[in-house]
C-alpha cells in the first residue's frame, strides 16, 4: 500500500508524464527505479544517512540504465530519506496510468486452477460490470477450499467457501 508521501512523488511524475505524453516511457523508467532501489543490498546503501547524497547516487548512476528525469527523482528520494518508497510510488504510478486509460487491474483467487475458458469469462464479466480494461491476475489459493475472492482497487469481493463456512459457524455460535 502507498504511503501519502508515495502518492504525492508518484502524482506529480504521473502529472509530468502525462504532460509530455510521456506516460508508458516513465512507466518503464519507473518499473526499472523501483526494481533497483528495491534490490536489498542497493537500497541499504542508498537508504544509509552515513553514506553522503552525493556517493549513493553515484552509485545509483554507476548501475545504469536509468534516463535523467528517472535519475532526478532518485536524487529526490535519496535526499529526503525516501528510498523505500519507491514500491508505493510505482504502485500509485500504476493506478493512476490505468484509471487515466480505463483500466483496472484485478486478482482473482480461487482454490484450483482456471481453464483459459473460465479466466477469459470472469475477465469479460467483470470488464463489462466495471466498464474498464481489465487486468487479471490469478492466484491459486487451496486454503479458499471454493469459489473465489476478487480484487480490484481497494475493493474485495470474498465468495469463498472457506469466508462462508466460517460466517456460518459464528453464526451458529451466536445462536446458542
Amino acid at each position: 500500500m502507498a504511503t501519502a508521501a508515495a502518492k504525492r512523488y508518484a502524482r506529480a511524475v504521473f502529472e509530468l508524464a502525462t504532460e509530455e505524453k510521456r506516460v508508458e516511457e516513465w512507466h518503464e523508467q519507473l518499473a526499472a527505479l523501483g526494481e533497483l532501489m528495491s534490490n536489498p543490498e542497493v537500497a541499504e546503501v542508498l537508504a544509509n544517512p552515513t553514506i553522503s547524497s552525493e556517493r549513493r547516487m553515484e552509485l545509483l548512476t554507476s548501475l545504469g540504465g536509468l534516463q535523467p528525469e528517472a535519475t532526478n527523482l532518485a536524487r529526490l528520494l535519496i535526499e529526503s530519506d525516501r528510498v523505500r518508497e519507491i514500491g508505493g510510488v510505482v504502485e500509485a504510478f500504476e493506478a493512476l496510468a490505468d484509471d487515466a486509460a480505463g483500466r483496472v487491474r484485478a486478482t482473482v483467487t480461487t482454490a484450483v486452477e482456471l481453464d483459459p475458458q473460465d479466466r477469459d469469462r470472469v475477465s469479460r464479466e467483470l470488464s463489462k460490470r466495471l466498464g474498464k480494461d481489465v487486468s487479471m491476475t490469478v492466484v491459486v489459493d487451496p486454503g479458499i477450499l471454493g469459489g473465489l475472492k476478487l480484487q480490484y482497487g481497494d475493493r474485495l469481493v470474498d465468495a469463498s467457501v472457506a469466508t462462508k463456512l466460517q460466517q456460518l459457524r459464528r453464526r451458529l455460535a451466536d445462536a446458542s
